[in-house]
């Protein structure tokens, strides 16, 4: 499995990653901040379609890591949009329309290929996230196909963003299958994410834990996508321990925001 690191540093114009998040998060800034950073310092034109207040965060963080944002959008080597309003210029009676899409966002990838030079492009998209979120998930879906049309025609690297925590319900195969089938790469979670479930495993497990650690490496990776391990193996307590796999997940998640003082405002 290919490295974060990698994928968000050095994506290839085929990839076509994915994040899962929950409000308000620390990883997701951090790694657009490093998708779109390094394409900047990589001559990279870039496209980002964001909410207002994910765009804040975004541009901060790109100040925080030297990237100078503020130039970027100067010499239009980067350029931003709002999701909700860029999302309102192709939508038809609920769902997206090809012809309208390939207008607005197929046109800005062409504007953006211009300024580019001999670099190359890099996108970033909330669009899909939103109508997740407001329970579009067929619209959703048929977004993503239209992303990855354009990208089958254009090359350049994309990654979406979905506002699903990977603690709470919404977060099981028959809810995120289509997703993860959708997309090249999903992204892992962070190392403290890991920690926290280990800690809720052991927790409500006990003594069992040792016996079903076997069981879990042997089974716990889907045939039907590459995960990371973190979301595989929950994936799989969701799917083989029924109400233990609620305790644990609500503890993880718990004990996860516990852990970042920005996050205990959560309810």
């Amino acid at each position: 499995m290919i490295a974060a690191t990698q994928l968000l540093e050095s994506p290839q114009p085929n990839h076509h990653l994915v994040q899962l998040y929950a409000e308000p998060d620390q990883l997701l800034p951090i790694n657009v901040a490093r998708y779109v950073g390094e394409g900047l310092r990589q001559g990279d034109a870039v496209l980002v379609i964001a909410t207002t207040e994910h765009l804040k965060e975004f541009l901060q963080q790109l100040e925080m890591d030297g990237a100078c944002p503020t130039e970027a959008l100067r010499q239009e080597q980067l350029s931003v949009l709002d999701a909700e309003a860029t999302l309102e210029k192709f939508m038809v009676n609920g769902l997206p329309d090809w012809r309208r899409f390939d207008l607005v966002i197929g046109g800005n990838v062409e504007l953006l290929r211009k300024r580019a030079g001999h670099g190359g492009i890099r996108a970033y998209g909330e669009m899909v996230g939103l109508l997740w979120s407001e329970g579009q998930r067929d619209a959703a879906m048929m977004l993503e196909e239209y992303w990855n049309r354009l990208l089958a025609s254009q090359a350049f690297s994309l990654y979406c963003a979905y506002p699903i925590d990977i603690f709470g319900h919404d977060f099981q195969v028959a809810t995120v299958d289509a997703i993860f089938c959708a997309h090249s790469h999903l992204l892992p979670c962070g190392p403290e994410v890991e920690a926290a479930l280990e800690r809720a495993m052991e927790d409500v497990l006990g003594p069992r834990l040792e016996r079903l650690r076997p069981l879990i490496k042997a089974n716990y990776r889907p045939t039907w996508a590459t995960l990371p391990p973190v979301e595989s193996v929950i994936l799989w307590l969701r799917n083989n321990l029924g109400g233990s796999a609620d305790e644990i997940l609500t503890r993880a998640g718990r004990y996860y925001r516990s852990s970042h003082p920005r996050l205990n405002s959560r309810p």
